[in-house]
């Protein structure tokens, strides 16, 4: 991801969410900064998680510009052409 993120920044909405309520949001900005991740991170309300029924780490879900879910994979899914793929099916829907 941290590959093909630059191709698509300003292209696509892209964030790192935290799924523990335990996690404050500067530990996950200490985690970005340590891993490396160009992208920003959030903090999300739980309940989100829970209607998104994002159960494990590493959940990745995609929204077109509806709001609709136009991906989801779990931990250790998607490759950098399967990413690059996606965001261009998204910019391409939004009509860009």
């Amino acid at each position: 991801m941290k590959d093909v993120w630059p191709e698509f920044a300003d292209k696509v909405d892209f964030y790192a969410i935290g799924q523990s309520r335990f996690e404050s949001i500067e530990q996950l900005e200490s985690d970005r900064r340590k891993e490396g991740y160009p992208w920003p991170i959030a903090e999300i309300d739980p309940d989100v998680l829970k209607d998104l029924r994002v159960l494990q780490q590493s959940t990745k879900i995609a929204l077109d510009h509806q709001g609709i879910i136009a991906y989801r994979e779990s931990y250790a899914r998607g490759g950098a052409e399967e990413w690059r793929e996606l965001f261009t099916d998204l910019i391409e829907r939004a009509g860009g």
